[in-house]
């Protein structure tokens, strides 16, 4: 997979990109990332990308020209066809189901909005997908881009290594992770749950699921809306565990069943 990242300030993304999993998932030729200078693609002769928005205002806009020659030239690197992504707050808000359609592709190009906004006719001309981290403002789209990196990345084959442990995670099935749990056993009077340390893997996986089901109603409800119906909820949460987790789910079981 090869992702291309159009920015004002590619000296802060190359560390992020060069250190951990991200690092050694372009050692290994798993993924490729190029950093391109949007200074570069100007014909001003003071190497300005931005001016007065049109009608007054605070702040700059990026211009047309440097953006809309950047992408074109990026473009050309490359055979193969890129998905052209807009970071800005005005895009649909990033998710992991839009992550995992990102990490489907084998190209991806990122364009790191900055200052008050681009142009309009950048939108119009190059027809990106427009993504927003949430609903707050950064400084730019940096922040934001490193970000959708690096939840594709880790999505694709051979990253992580073991690629079992992408179905467990967060946001995978519209649930949230269950807890987790190392050593010590017992840390300031908080003990480990009886369940995981039984060796009963159809007890653990019970109450995996059950936790899951109890921390994504109590902290994202908005999750089970969209798709949990009363029979799976229901199924998710009895656990057979003698923990006093497990009772709290059976009681929720009993009244959302």
């Amino acid at each position: 997979m090869r992702i291309d990242v159009l920015t004002l300030f590619p000296e802060v993304m190359q560390p992020y990109l060069s250190a951990s999993i991200l690092g050694r998932a372009q050692q290994a030729g798993l993924v490729e990332f190029h950093l391109h200078q949007i200074r570069d693609y100007t014909q001003d002769p003071h190497g300005k990308v931005d001016d007065r928005p049109f009608g007054g205002g605070p702040g700059m806009v990026m211009a047309c020209q440097p953006l809309h020659d950047a992408v074109n030239a990026v473009e050309r690197m490359d055979e193969r066809p890129a998905l052209r992504i807009l970071l800005t707050p005005q895009g649909r808000s990033f998710s992991q189901s839009m992550a995992r359609r990102f990490a489907a592709r084998e190209r991806l190009l990122l364009i790191c909005g900055h200052y008050e906004g681009v142009d309009e006719r950048v939108v119009e001309l190059l027809e990106p997908e427009e993504v927003s981290l949430g609903d707050f403002i950064l400084t730019g789209g940096e922040i934001a881009g490193l970000a959708v990196i690096d939840s594709v990345t880790r999505l694709r084959p051979g990253v992580l290594g073991n690629d079992e442990a992408l179905l467990e995670e967060s946001f995978q099935n519209q649930r949230l992770e269950s807890p987790q749990y190392t050593r010590p056993r017992e840390f300031r009077g908080l003990r480990v749950p009886d369940v995981l340390l039984s060796g009963n893997h159809a007890d653990i996986e019970a109450w995996r699921r059950g936790e899951s089901e109890q921390r994504t109603r109590q902290r994202r409800p908005d999750l089970l809306d969209q798709t949990g119906s009363p029979g799976a909820r229901r199924r998710y949460a009895v656990c057979n565990a003698p923990t006093p987790s497990a009772h709290l789910l059976r009681a929720v079981a009993e009244r959302f069943g």
